[in-house]
């Protein structure tokens, strides 16, 4: 265990597995836990001084290590705390990287501020919802926030990042693709809406709430997400051999209409009729769960220790003694049946650390 400097601990050869919501890889050749902005400066000092390798980790929901873990430093960003600012109907939350996304949306929820409720159940840390643009049920995290505070390791100085320099896309930003590496995210800061309708563009909720004849308040949605995710074990259940996963391993493939017409053209001639949906610039968004489903890997499917969640076709699970490997094995059959049938290839939603 090291002292650097002397307000940091770092800590050598720290498991990862435990660390992650899918419970598979190898260790960190150094561990550290972020409680101040003055720790992330730190660390990144730490590893640029001695050349190591650099990885952020928030809460472990959407990544996969490899067996042989990771040979620099894991920094595990810790910040908490949330401050929120009114101006009329808008209120602006601004909240630490560290801080719990699902505890933050019930309370949001509990003021009757609109805006994500519809992300409600979904693990994981403030400081994630920005890298991914997470999104669900019919809403993206790139609708509400107004600005993403991060440490600029390249400038090696903090900086703020507005919403448009995010470059925010269908599961993607400027953190996870022209700046990766880059940012290391401090705090984000969210426009919300006090007394705002919730959102119901999904079609689960819309059945859900098909026989009501008001617009349901924002709680009621949130405990209709639930119910839903709970359903497709998309909610972390101590003891749910479902919830050892990393939730939706591929992302839903967005079409060109001339793309779309061809593999609609190939469903029908199987007798299929694929799910779609709109998307951006008059493009088609399609179902991964179903592509998956109808290539031959159901709900339960096992490979070895790895397989598929007995309740959601997009969820590869660990069935308790799973290695990292297992689970690439699996992405990987995944991916080469679902092309050979469909012509598509699909993209993984984790990110993959040390492979």
């Amino acid at each position: 265990m090291l002292a650097y400097p002397q307000l940091m601990t770092i800590q050598e050869n720290v498991a990862l597995a435990p660390l992650t919501t899918l419970q598979v890889g190898g260790p960190a050749r150094y561990f550290a836990e972020a409680r101040r902005e003055d720790d992330v400066r730190e660390a990144v000092d730490f590893a640029k001084t001695r050349n190591l390798p650099f990885f952020v980790l928030g809460g472990g929901s959407n990544l996969v290590v490899a067996d042989s873990g990771w040979p620099g430093l894991v920094l595990r960003v810790a910040i908490g705390g949330v401050a929120a600012e009114s101006s009329g109907a808008a209120v602006l939350l601004t909240v630490g990287a560290g801080h719990d996304w699902d505890a933050l949306v019930a309370q949001v929820v509990g003021q009757n501020c609109a805006g994500i409720e519809c992300l409600s159940g979904i693990p994981g840390s403030v400081g994630g919802t920005p890298v991914q643009n997470v999104g669900a049920y019919g809403q993206e995290v790139a609708e509400t926030i107004e600005s993403v505070y991060a440490f600029d390791t390249k400038e090696g100085r903090p900086a703020v990042l507005p919403n448009p320099a995010c470059r925010f896309r269908y599961r993607s930003s400027t953190f996870n693709s022209e700046d990766r590496d880059r940012y290391i995210i401090l705090r984000v800061t969210y426009c919300l809406r006090r007394g705002g309708e919730s959102t119901l563009k999904y079609a689960d909720l819309h059945k859900h709430f098909a026989e009501s004849k008001t617009v349901p308040s924002l709680s009621a949605v949130r405990e209709a997400v639930l119910r839903i995710r709970r359903a497709k074990g998309m909610v972390l259940v101590p003891g749910d051999a479902d919830s050892r996963s990393a939730g939706s391993f591929f992302k839903n493939p967005v079409l060109t209409s001339s793309q779309f017409e061809e593999i609609a053209a190939r469903a029908a001639s199987k007798g299929l009729e694929i799910p779609s949906y709109p998307a951006l610039d008059a493009q088609h968004k399609i179902s991964a769960a179903w592509l998956v489903e109808h290539s031959g890997f159901g709900k339960g499917f096992r490979l070895g220790a790895a397989g598929i969640s007995t309740k959601h076709a997009l969820a590869l699970v660990n069935t308790g003694h799973a290695r990292a490997g297992d689970i690439v094995r699996l992405k990987e059959s995944i991916q080469q049946r679902v092309q050979s049938e469909w012509g598509i290839l699909l993209e993984p939603e984790p990110v993959f650390v040390g492979f």
